[in-house]
């Protein structure tokens, strides 16, 4: 009878604790993540721009799925505009990605849904003019024809501060520059057909327009403002939800863009191919490999937040009415940075 009570008292124990190790925490570690026993999804966002090159490198280099965990299957979506990213992210499409800051900063405003989390590149757009256009300077832009890749981007949030810095506005007759959107393809195209004067684009659309004679480079990517090229051109985001819920997995995807940067930083001849084969699944297009070599010199690979640098950049947007019932001084973007995880990562290294 002994012998009987105490084997049931050892089934208990056997019991309870298989019952305790499957109570584990429903997050997973940004080490072998073990998210649970099933596995989970990550949608992650990108624009198809050279300017997301540590997504690509961290994407074709496994990083990501290393630091995510095997556990973890990752859906990669392309978008050709952070428009349509921010969109993407705000009816649940994806959960975390790389993006420029504008299009972030005008959701953010609407909804409160989106959180800054990190820096990827800092810079990376030029200033373009059509050759026969007669525009060699930023003042010559009065009455003409300017693209940008899409409305309220991050480019044209630069161009608008360049024309301010020459005392031009943005107006839609000829005392001033007229800005038409249009994907940066399309703007080669036009500038061919002589159909548009100047553009400012993401690399590598300015220094591919230089290469091929159709334009010439007014303002180099250093020169574009804010900072003078080294302000934040491509940012990692997460919706709030995905934040909330799932913290170690987001932090693993910080992890993996800075094994990219670093990895793009150590071993640049080695990149090349990694960001064209991610193009060409992207696009179903490569790039010429110098071109891409020319474009990646004018990057500035970073992890870093300029907050200030973004904040003018909102207040551009505002005076633009991209945000629309904010005041000139009501602008509050406290709320839209979560850069605790980016900490953690630094001082775990």
């Amino acid at each position: 009878m002994l012998n009987k009570t105490i084997y049931t008292s050892l089934m208990i124990v056997v019991l309870m604790l298989a019952l305790l190790s499957g109570c584990g925490s429903s997050d997973a570690g940004s080490e072998g993540n073990s998210e649970s026993a099933d596995s989970i999804t990550v949608k992650i966002g990108l624009l198809k721009n050279v300017t997301h090159a540590p997504a690509f490198v961290a994407i074709k280099k496994g990083y990501l799925q290393e630091r995510l965990g095997a556990n973890v299957k990752i859906e990669v979506q392309s978008f050709s505009n952070g428009s349509d990213f921010s969109t993407a992210m705000a009816t649940g499409q994806i959960d975390i990605g790389y993006v420029g800051p504008s299009p972030v900063i005008n959701q953010y405003v609407r909804s409160k849904n989106i959180k800054i989390l990190s820096g990827a590149n800092n810079g990376g757009a030029m200033l373009v003019a059509r050759k026969g256009s007669d525009v060699l300077s930023v003042k010559d832009l009065a009455g003409k024809l300017v693209a940008i890749p899409t409305k309220g981007s991050t480019n044209e949030i630069s161009l608008r501060l360049l024309l301010q810095e020459q005392g031009l506005k943005v107006t839609t007759d000829k005392s001033g520059a007229q800005i038409i959107a249009m994907a940066p393809a399309d703007t080669l195209t036009a500038m061919k057909q002589g159909q548009v004067d100047a553009a400012l684009l993401p690399e590598p659309w300015g220094t591919q327009i230089a290469n091929e004679g159709i334009g010439e480079i007014v303002a180099d990517w250093n020169q574009i403002p804010p900072n003078k090229g080294n302000y934040p051109l491509t940012i990692i985001v997460s919706s709030e939800d995905f934040l909330n819920k799932h913290r170690n997995l987001a932090k693993s995807v910080l992890l993996a863009n800075e094994d990219a940067i670093q990895f793009i930083h150590d071993n640049p001849d080695d990149t090349y191919s990694l960001v064209n084969d991610e193009l060409k699944e992207l696009t179903g297009k490569g790039l010429d490999v110098e071109l891409i070599k020319a474009a990646l010199e004018h990057l500035n690979l970073t992890t870093t937040i300029d907050e200030d640098a973004l904040k003018t950049m909102a207040q551009v947007a505002v005076d633009a009415g991209y945000i629309k019932g904010v005041s000139p001084d009501g602008l509050d973007l406290e709320g839209l940075y979560d850069l605790s995880l980016l900490k953690e990562t630094q001082e775990g290294k």
